[in-house]
């Protein structure tokens, strides 16, 4: 019979009456009727799927309102399943048609009830043969002792679900059964109703209410369209394989599904056949279930699932959303340090203006070793040292085959299947979720975690790969890790939980990709007690505390996050934290982009670091940590801020845009009992010691809760014997900052106001909206050594009174105030200071100084050494070029009334009317500072992708203890 003989919506309303087995028979009949059965996929198909007594939606219990892609594959995944118990045997391995139709030809049926054939559960099951069909009629089964069941048979329940209920504990000895469509409840002499220690059961369908599996290896179980409520839970003890897929667990008072013990290495017939089911089940997943495709961002307030892109968090929308200038607009500045701090002689180069022929005579610094990094790029673009606005490139997020690709043991768990599988179930409202501990492994795919006490966990040295899972509104830990456990946590989306998204300590090492850790209670992620662990291309955002929070000798790697939009730091490290902290792009964060203190000494090298409502980094209290090679930029406090006590090394960084200072070294411990202000860590409580918040981990003035269940660790037993913060870089005793680039800050460009030693070493400073340098208090040694300070819109080196300082090596340029102020004790010495705005070296006060060797050069309207008042000291051995010929100034004035200043040996260099002396001078033997061989800045091969350090220059000294409380207004976390 032809299909065009009749319209084909007759075709599909005749077709759509045929049970299943005759649609089969259609579909070989020609390609035209195969087309016009698989068309009905919508109508019969999906009739025939939700008719079937032995399944329920195939999307059920996560997603049941959603429609399958195909009702008819579905269907088909379905039939196969439910036909794996029959495939042991060794006529298998013949011809299966063969094995099947023997078994249908000598099966029977037997029926249990009122009035059947049998009226008991233990009758059937002693008359049954293998592969009998037991149907038991609705009703409730009870059975007083443990029934045995010997022979491979299939259980199946009559009618409705929840029709038939079995009050029985029931012990598998043969090699396979099947139980379909029943509901167990625990009978009065144990909560097990049914185990099986070798064997394979298949259940379909079935409901354990209050009452617990339990499979030992190398026995297997495969569960489909389960539900375990009221108590009722999984246990699989050391088994090799088992699956659980599209289960509902719920009302738990322990964990759910436990896996425990390392898989046995004996296996049962049903574990090939697992296996393959299982990696078709995987090849299935979508990617992108509960995630949203790479590269897109969640909102901070937005419902999980939005996005944003890119350019929204830009400058523009930086200052949209803030409403306020990127820099040096409105800005209060400690000490007044502000536009009115301008001198009498700086007020006069301002007045005077731009003159562009006093620049005729200047002499040419240009060549100066730090010089390349203000230059253009190869492709014209500026670099970030002299761009005024900031153009970076933000690295995008890898995806997960991306991250599979370069990580060999990420790739090798991916694609493992082992121990207990559990796929698009939906563990909800009770204590506990999966608990894998004693060389446990387990695959949780595609699940749906909430309302638990806690989602997952693993510990003992088990293994755990969790892909695709929404993990939300747990009391405590979403994911669990401790004692040496370990594997991979890909692509699932874990918010909203009340406690950490993910915890690992106690030495465990798990792999973490692509996540969306976001809109938590507490922390995004916890790393403490030895805990290590990759984190590598997650987005980690609004959490309620720091994004990612180490402390405890924790000791991660956290590479290539997005971490953004936090309440609190982006990243705290504290208490003896450590890890490595690299590529990460940390923005939008209310504190910190990173907050080390207490201890904390990490790696943070070549994060952006950008747009935060506070300071980009701050070093705490005893803070330590190499700090290299990051972009910090455009937030709204300052770049860098270091506190007292600490022990930081900043290293080839931009730090550059932020609204106030670039670097501030602050004499300001942590406080104790303060209240907390905006911008402040709340006060906290740690084991009964009240402390100061000085911690941008936390916001509010709730306490992380770092012990199990109530445990009382005791931390400090838990630390490694060994140190190994040191074995990757060197010691210092002297707080570093070296081979920076700190420009277009909206104050100063690096503010020191410190009672500690300090070394600044190469360093560029250039366009701040302040000084380049400005130290207003250092009682111990601060060393300026080889550093550029250029075009700033004050001085370039400003030395309050008090202050013991060492200039040396420096090239001070065009900065539009005093090249260097100074008014405090020290040594000024081969410096160059040529074509400042002011005079080029003032000396005032009561300073005790020594200006050696240096050349120094004024622009018109200032001096090239101006001494001012009671200075002690000597000024000899430098050399002075007079500036444009109009300068009427001294090159060298003195107050008369010094006594105690000894002058000796300077040269004083100046133009006649019969020869252009200007076009004769220049900076050599040696040239221009600072100088290649001097300093350990940033590297012109390198300075595209980030800074680079040489190890040449080496400065060493003591840290002394001892605080000034001076009051800091711009310390935004203490």
């Amino acid at each position: 019979m032809e299909v065009a003989t009749l319209p084909m919506e007759l075709w599909r309303v005749i077709l759509s009456y045929l049970p299943l087995p005759d649609l089969g028979r259609c579909c070989l009949v020609c390609h035209a009727w195969r087309e016009l059965v698989l068309s009905l996929d919508n109508t019969r198909w999906k009739q025939l799927c939700l008719g079937c007594p032995e399944c329920r939606h195939p999307n059920w219990p996560s997603q049941p309102h959603l429609e399958p892609a195909s009702w008819r594959e579905a269907l088909k995944q379905h039939a196969l399943a439910s036909r794996t118990w029959t495939q042991n045997g060794v006529e298998l391995q013949s011809s299966a048609c063969l094995h099947l139709f023997r078994r249908r030809k000598d099966r029977r049926v037997l029926h249990v009830g009122v009035g059947c054939e049998f009226e008991t559960l233990r009758g059937a099951l002693g008359a049954a043969s293998p592969y009998d069909r037991v149907v038991l009629h609705p009703g409730v089964y009870e059975e007083q002792a443990e029934l045995a069941l010997k022979v491979p048979v299939e259980l199946v329940g009559l009618g409705q679900l929840g029709e038939v209920s079995l009050l029985v504990c029931v012990e598998q000895q043969c090699p396979t059964a099947r139980l379909c469509n029943l509901v167990f409840m625990p009978a009065w002499f144990s909560t097990v109703v049914y185990k099986t220690s070798w064997g394979h059961v298949q259940l379909d369908n079935c409901n354990f209410e209050g009452a617990q599996l339990q499979v030992r290896g190398p026995g297997t179980c495969q569960a489909r369209f389960c539900s375990f409520s009221h108590g009722g839970s999984a246990n699989f003890l050391g088994v090799a394989l088992s699956l659980l897929d599209s289960c509902d667990f719920s009302g738990s008072d322990a964990a759910s599904v436990t896996v425990d013990g390392s898989p046995v290495s004996e296996r049962n017939w049903a574990c090939k056949h697992l296996a393959a089911l299982a990696r078709t089940l995987t090849s299935e997943g979508s990617p992108t279930n509960g995630v949203p495709p790479r590269g897109s961002w969640g909102t901070g307030n937005a419902e999980v699932g939005s996005t944003f892109s890119a350019e929204d968090w830009g400058k523009a929308a930086w200052q949209r959303s803030t409403g306020a200038p990127l820099l040096g607009q409105d800005t209060v500045i400690e000490d007044g340090w502000g536009e009115d701090r301008l001198c009498d002689g700086e007020l006069k180069s301002h007045e005077q203006g731009n003159n562009q022929a006093s620049w005729d005579y200047k002499l040419a610094c240009d060549r100066h070793s730090l010089a390349p990094l203000l230059k253009p790029q190869p492709d014209g673009s500026l670099p970030p040292a002299s761009s005024p606005d900031p153009h970076y490139v933000i690295p995008g997020l890898l995806s997960l085959s991306q991250e599979l690709q370069r990580d060999p043991e990420a790739q090798l768990l991916a694609t493992s299947i082992q121990g207990c599988f559990v796929r698009r179930c939906v563990l909800r409202d009770g204590k506990g979720g999966v608990h894998i501990c004693n060389y446990g492994q387990a695959r949780l795919e595609e699940n749906v975690f909430r309302g638990l006490n806690y989602a997952v966990r693993c510990i003992q040295n088990s293994t755990i790969v969790m892909l695709r899972n929404e993990v939300r509104e747990c009391s405590a830990s979403g994911v669990f890790l401790r004692l040496s456990a370990h594997g991979l946590i890909a692509e699932n989306n874990i918010h909203s939980n009340g406690e950490a998204g993910l915890d690992i300590r106690k030495g465990a090492n798990p792999i973490i990709l692509c996540n969306r850790i976001h809109s938590g209670l507490r922390s995004g992620v916890v790393v403490l007690g030895n805990g290590k662990g990759s984190i590598r291309s997650n987005q980690i955002y609004n959490n309620k505390e720091a994004g990612v929070y180490i402390l405890f000798s924790g000791n991660p790697v956290v590479s290539g996050n997005h971490i953004f939009q936090g309440q609190a730091a982006g990243i705290a490290v504290n208490e003896n934290g450590r890890g490595m902290i690299i590529e990460n792009v940390i923005r939008e964060n209310q504190w910190g982009g990173a907050d080390i203190r207490r201890g904390g000494d990490p790696v943070l090298r070549n994060n952006y670091i950008c747009y935060g409502y506070s300071d980009g980094v701050v070093v705490g209290e005893r803070g330590r940590g190499l700090i290299e090679g990051n972009h910090i930029y455009c937030n709204k406090g300052c770049g860098v801020w270091v506190m007292a006590s600490s022990l930081p090394q900043l290293l080839a960084n931009y730090i550059t845009h932020n609204r106030i200072y670039g670097l501030a070294v602050f004499c300001r411990k942590d406080p104790e009992n303060r209240e907390p202000r905006v911008g402040d860590g709340a006060v906290q409580e740690w084991g009964g010691e009240r402390r100061g918040g000085g911690d941008g981990a936390r916001r509010g003035g709730a306490q992380e809760n770092f012990n199990d269940d109530g445990e009382i660790f005791a931390w400090e037993n838990d630390l490694d014997s060994e140190d190994e913060r040191y074995s990757a870089r060197r010691s210092i005793s002297v707080a570093l900052v070296e081979g920076n680039c700190m420009s277009h800050n909206g104050a100063v460009g690096l503010y020191v106001k410190t009672s500690e030693p300090l070394n600044v070493i190469g360093n560029l400073l250039n366009s701040n909206c302040a000084a380049g340098i400005a130290v207003l208090q250092s009682t111990q040694l601060t060393r300026l050594v080889a550093n550029c300070t250029l075009d700033n819109s004050l001085g370039g080196v400003t030395v309050e009174k008090d202050c013991r300082v060492e200039l040396r090596g420096n090239g001070i340029y065009d900065n539009k105030g005093h090249g260097v102020s100074f008014c405090g004790d020290g040594q000024i010495g081969e410096n160059d200071v040529v074509g400042n705005r002011g005079n080029g070296i003032q000396v005032s006060s009561n300073a005790d100084v020594k200006v050696l060797h240096n050349r120094v050069q004024p622009s018109k309207g200032g001096g090239a050494i101006v001494v001012l008042g009671p200075v002690k000291g000597v000024i000899g051995d430098n050399v002075l070029f007079q500036g444009h010929p109009g300068n009427k100034e001294a090159l060298l004035h003195m107050d008369p009334s010094n006594e105690s200043c000894v002058l000796n040996n300077n040269i004083i260099l100046q133009h006649t009317n019969s020869c252009p002396s200007h076009t004769l001078w220049a900076l050599e033997n040696p040239s221009a500072r600072p100088l290649a061989d001097s300093t350990s800045g940033p590297s012109a091969s390198g300075y595209s992708s980030r800074l680079t350090i040489s190890m040449t220059a080496r400065i060493s000294a003591t840290v002394e203890s001892g605080c000034h409380n001076s009051g800091s207004m711009f310390c935004s976390i203490l």
